[in-house]
């Protein structure tokens, strides 16, 4: 009897000190995203600027539906909205995507079966994210490209993709108006001079 009191108490000294522990760790470790109450930004996604670029109507649209889904992905936004939707007004802490073409290089989806080393289709846009005021939050420049397998509307997959995983990989200022400039100003020091390009071949 007094064996089984002895057990009970190691046990249940075991199962508090194992308790202590995990309690630590997850003081030490707090989780990151929506669970830590981090206030987020909305983002409202602008329609594709095809710029002195001849992009047919086509792309922009696919770029644009590609961004909607790939802003949704990052989950860095409490809402994504599309252009012209009045919602967006009422929403005090709301960025928004500007995605201009830089450049576009019409490929053929038939010279790459046949050969890797010709037929790439290749598009190359400025993305910027800023305040309904115009300050710019974050800038880069990104690539999406198709050098092998794929149709050529691929390559505004691919983009879309690139600047969803620039932003999420990206700090952005916090939505609060009295911190946000602040923030703001360095993390444009920090990207300036570091404008990226990025790609995603099918392969």
């Amino acid at each position: 009897m007094k064996t089984n009191k002895l057990l009970f108490a190691a046990f249940m000294l075991t199962a508090f000190l194992a308790y202590s522990l995990s309690m630590s760790a997850q003081a030490a470790n707090p989780k990151s995203g929506k669970s830590s109450g981090a206030p987020q930004w909305s983002v409202q996604v602008d329609k594709v600027d095809p710029g002195d670029v001849i992009l047919e109507s086509a792309f922009r649209v696919a770029i644009y539906e590609n961004l909607l889904d790939e802003m949704a992905k990052t989950k860095r936004f409490k809402q994504v909205f599309r252009s012209g939707d009045h919602h967006a007004a009422d929403v005090p802490d709301l960025l928004i995507l500007k995605t201009t073409v830089q450049k576009y290089t019409a490929g053929s989806e038939t010279r790459r079966t046949v050969t890797t080393v010709s037929g790439a289709t290749k598009l190359k846009v400025s993305s910027q994210l800023t305040t309904k005021d115009g300050k710019v939050v974050l800038e880069k420049v990104v690539d999406g490209n198709v050098r092998f397998f794929g149709g050529n509307l691929r390559a505004t997959h691919n983009l879309a993709h690139n600047i969803g995983t620039q932003i999420k990989e990206s700090t952005l200022p916090p939505p609060n108006p009295a911190t946000a400039e602040g923030s703001i100003e360095r993390t444009m020091e920090a990207s300036a001079g570091s404008v990226s390009t990025s790609e995603m071949d099918v392969r």
